[in-house]
């Protein structure tokens, strides 16, 4: 038996997925004319309160298009030092907006609204950035899966406001926050100029993620999207996996959570781990004492068990519970993990 943990976009496509995608009805979506993919993006505009979205092939190029839609070349955006944008998007920030960024040193992937405030570059001082945007991550996946306080998510937004900054959030995992925090999409509809939600990761679709916001921006977005060869044409298969997941796969959610809490109570006795971040949805970022075993050693006594986990850098290992891990999978990790 092969279980493969090393993130929540390694799922396949359910039988019901599958059938609903071969029954979609398509079009050529670069001409608009794709009715799933046009009634994906209208649902998903709808549950965030948002008057408009667009579809796209990932969550790297839904964020990408966003900041540039939010910035010039020269200028700067906000973020913590864990942030997808920074870390994980292969300097697209830089390669596509020509935009840099101002790092803050936070908690788990997550700052505060007076970290923000004091990292705004004064506007009329020409010498430094000119600061234009502050992006989120929630859940944090460098954090650990680590949700935020939405009381701070609005006080940073008032930071915002008063220094006429955009707002963008990269909700690659929002789906596993609103289920962990009991949150409604249309409360962070109020507060962003822009989301990106992924349906690959957690939802269990082979691709996709969708940018929401003000019709105005959506626009502008179709032009980025385009350029970043972001346009697709019969993309109505993949626009009906995502619909049925969000019909079908939301409310499943707190399994991979409550999975993934098990594995964490079982690392945490363990002699040879130093240290378990705290577990809120469905990542598990730990330390290993190396001087009892070493990284290596304990990959490949995993591997060895047919377990594949990833490591994520700095001594940090990470575990990603999903909906192919299945309950049989889960009792025999458990069993491995107490017996190594």
């Amino acid at each position: 038996m092969k279980i493969n943990l090393i993130s929540d976009t390694v799922t396949k496509p359910s039988q019901g997925m599958l059938k609903a995608m071969m029954a979609a009805e398509v079009g050529d979506d670069v001409f608009k004319a794709d009715p799933s993919v046009n009634a994906l993006e209208a649902r998903t505009a709808k549950l965030f309160g948002k008057e408009a979205a667009l579809f796209f092939p990932s969550g790297t190029m839904a964020n990408q298009t966003a900041i540039k839609l939010h910035t010039q070349p020269g200028e700067q955006l906000i973020c913590d030092k864990y942030a997808h944008v920074y870390n994980y998007e292969g300097g697209g920030v830089s390669f596509n907006s020509g935009v840099s960024c101002k790092l803050i040193d936070g908690q788990r992937g997550m700052m505060l609204a007076e970290q923000v405030a004091e990292a705004i570059n004064p506007p009329d001082f020409y010498h430094s950035p000119l600061t234009t945007l502050v992006c989120i991550e929630n859940t944090t996946n460098k954090g650990g899966g680590a949700c935020w306080d939405f009381e701070e998510l609005k006080k940073i937004k008032q930071v915002c406001k008063e220094h006429h900054l955009a707002y963008h959030l990269d909700g690659a995992r929002i789906w596993n926050a609103l289920v962990a925090k009991n949150e409604t999409p249309e409360q962070y509809g109020k507060l962003f100029d822009t989301i990106s939600v992924c349906f690959s990761k957690g939802l269990g679709c082979p691709v996709g993620s969708v940018l929401v916001g003000s019709n105005a921006l959506m626009e502008k977005a179709l032009r980025v999207r385009k350029v970043l060869g972001g346009g697709m044409r019969q993309a109505g298969y993949l626009a009906a996996a995502a619909s049925y997941a969000l019909d079908n796969n939301m409310a499943r959610l707190e399994v991979d959570h409550r999975k993934a809490k098990e594995i964490g109570e079982v690392l945490e006795k363990l002699a040879f781990i130093k240290k378990v971040e705290p577990i809120e949805t469905n990542i598990i970022i730990f330390e290993i004492v190396e001087h009892i075993m070493t990284e290596t050693v304990f990959l490949e006594k995993l591997h060895a068990q047919g377990i594949s986990i990833i490591g994520m850098g700095q001594g940090k290992l990470r575990i990603v519970t999903h909906m192919d891990y299945t309950d049989e999978m889960h009792k025999k990790v458990l069993t491995i993990l107490e017996n190594l």
